[in-house]
C-alpha cells in the first residue's frame, strides 16, 4: 500500500484505532467462546474469524487457500504458503472490510459470528515454534552490557562483522499473558568461592523484536540475502526473559543457558511485511571505521530500505501500583532503528551454512535500546547493573524485577498521512520461585 492509503472500514472501532486498523490486518490464532483455537485478524476492537469467513465461500482462488491454511490452532500452515497468498488474503480482507463494500450488508447480518468481540476472546501463541534464535543485534544494549564487563573494550572483535545469536529454547516460548516463574540455578555472589543455589535474585527483562519465518529451506542449502525478505512470515514484540546472575555464572565459554531457557514472551499478533511496508527505512549507516558486511550479508536494496522505523515502549507494573490504582510506568522507549543488522541480514547469517529454517521458527533482535537512558531496554543497563536504582510512582525503587511485577512492552509505526500501525500489547507477571 501507499503512504497516503487513509481507506476507512465499516467496523467503526477500527477507524483511528491506535494499533489495528484497516490498514494492519495482523493474523493471530484466537479461541471465541465455547470453541476451538482458531486464525483470525485484528480490526478495530474486533477479531475476524477466517474460519467463519471460510466456511461462508467469502474469500477466492490464492485467498481462499490463505484463509483455509489458517483455520487450524497454529499458523504455521499458512506461513508456508508464502508471501503471494499472505498478499492476495490482505488485498481481499481489505476490500471486504473497507467502507462501501458490496459484501458489507451481508457480513454485518453474520454479526459476532464473524466478529467477536476481541475483550471476550482468547487469544494463543500463533505458531508451534519449532526453533527459536535469539541474535544479539541492538548495538547500543551491547556496548552498554559490554561496558560493565569491559569498559577499556565493550565489542569483542566479532560484533561488526557477523550477526551475534544463540539457540534459544522453543519450548518454553509462551504468549502475552502467560505468568512467568521466577527460576532457579547457580549463582557466583562476589566473594564467593562456591556458588549458591536457588531463585535468581537479578530477574530482567529484555525488549525486543520477534521475527516470525515463513517458508523455510532445505538443509545444506541457503538463503541468498536477496531472496531473505520473501522468507519472513511476519514480526511481534518478544521479551527475552533474562536471570543476570545465572547468566554471569554459566555464560562462559558456551553463552546464556538456564539464565534464558525458562521462559520467552511474544505478542499474540503477527503484523505482517505488507503493514509494515510504509513504515520501512534505510539501514542506519554505520559509524566510519566500521568494516563493510561480507558479501553474503550486504545486499543494496537491503541497505537502502531492509530496516523498519518502529517504536518501541516498555512499561512496569508492579503489585503496589495495581493495589494503588496507578497506571503502567514508562521505563523506556526505543525503536528498531538501533538494529546493527537487518531482519535479511539475520536470515542470511542464519542459514548460510546450511541450516534448515522451517514455518513458525523465531527469531529474536537481541535487546533494541537506544542511545540515551531513557531508551535502554534492559533493567541490566538502566540500573548500571543493579547499582542505581529506578524510582517509581508508587514510592517504590527497582534495581531488578521483584514477584509480582508486570513488564509490558507496546510497539507502534507512526507517520504523517498514515494511520497508525500497532503490535497490541506484549505481557507477563512474574510469579514467585517454586
Amino acid at each position: 500500500m501507499t503512504q497516503t492509503d487513509n481507506r476507512r472500514s465499516w467496523i467503526a472501532s477500527a477507524n483511528g484505532h491506535p494499533d489495528f486498523p484497516l490498514q494492519n490486518l495482523p493474523l493471530g490464532i484466537f479461541s471465541p467462546s465455547n470453541a476451538s483455537p482458531r486464525g483470525g485478524i485484528a480490526i478495530g476492537d474486533a477479531i475476524f474469524d477466517l474460519k467463519v469467513a471460510s466456511d461462508a465461500g467469502l474469500f477466492s482462488g490464492e485467498a481462499a487457500e490463505a484463509a483455509r491454511s489458517a483455520c487450524s490452532d497454529s499458523l504455521n500452515a499458512f506461513f508456508a504458503l508464502g508471501a503471494s497468498a499472505r498478499r492476495a488474503l490482505r488485498a481481499q480482507l481489505q476490500a471486504l472490510l473497507a467502507e462501501g463494500s458490496s459484501a458489507q450488508a451481508r457480513l454485518e447480518a453474520m454479526g459476532q459470528a464473524l466478529l467477536p468481540s476481541a475483550s471476550t476472546c482468547r487469544l494463543h501463541l500463533p505458531a508451534k515454534v519449532g526453533d527459536y534464535t535469539d541474535f544479539y543485534v541492538g548495538i547500543h544494549h551491547a556496548n552498554n552490557v559490554g561496558r560493565l564487563f569491559r569498559p577499556d573494550n565493550p565489542l569483542l572483535p566479532n560484533y561488526k562483522y557477523v550477526p551475534i545469536g544463540y539457540h534459544g529454547r522453543a519450548s518454553t516460548v509462551c504468549v502475552s499473558g502467560t505468568p512467568v516463574r521466577r527460576p532457579i540455578g547457580q549463582t557466583m555472589p562476589p566473594g564467593n568461592e562456591v556458588p549458591n543455589f536457588g531463585p535468581s535474585k537479578r530477574l530482567d527483562y529484555e525488549l525486543e523484536l520477534g521475527i516470525w519465518i515463513g517458508q523455510g529451506n532445505e538443509m545444506g542449502e541457503s538463503i541468498a540475502i536477496a531472496d531473505a525478505q520473501q522468507h519472513i512470515a511476519g514480526y511481534c514484540l518478544l521479551n527475552d526473559w533474562s536471570a543476570r546472575d545465572v547468566q554471569a555464572w554459566e555464560y562462559q565459554p558456551l553463552g546464556p543457558f538456564l539464565a534464558k531457557n525458562f521462559g520467552t514472551t511474544v505478542s499474540p499478533w503477527v503484523v505482517t511485511a505488507e503493514a509494515l511496508e510504509p513504515f520501512r527505512a534505510a539501514q542506519p549507516a554505520r559509524t566510519e571505521g566500521d568494516p563493510q558486511p561480507l558479501p553474503y550479508l550486504l545486499d543494496e536494496a537491503d541497505q537502502a530500505k531492509g530496516a523498519f522505523d518502529i517504536e518501541l515502549e516498555v512499561l512496569i507494573l508492579t503489585k503496589a501500583m495495581r493495589e494503588q490504582g496507578l497506571a503502567p510506568h514508562r521505563l523506556a522507549l526505543s525503536n528498531t532503528l538501533n538494529m546493527y543488522w537487518t531482519v535479511a541480514q539475520m536470515v542470511a547469517h542464519h542459514s548460510v551454512g546450511g541450516c534448515k529454517l522451517q514455518p513458525g521458527d523465531l527469531f529474536g533482535s537481541g535487546t533494541l535500546s537506544g542511545p540515551q537512558p531513557e531508551a535502554f531496554g534492559s533493567l541490566l543497563e538502566s540500573t548500571v547493573g543493579g547499582k542505581q536504582a529506578i524510582s517509581l510512582p508508587s514510592g517504590e525503587q527497582r534495581t531488578f524485577l521483584e514477584d509480582g511485577d508486570e513488564v509490558i512492552l507496546r510497539a507502534r509505526c507512526q507517520r504523517e498521512g498514515y494511520p497508525s500501525i500497532g503490535f497490541g500489547e506484549c505481557r507477563g507477571i512474574l510469579l514467585a520461585a517454586k
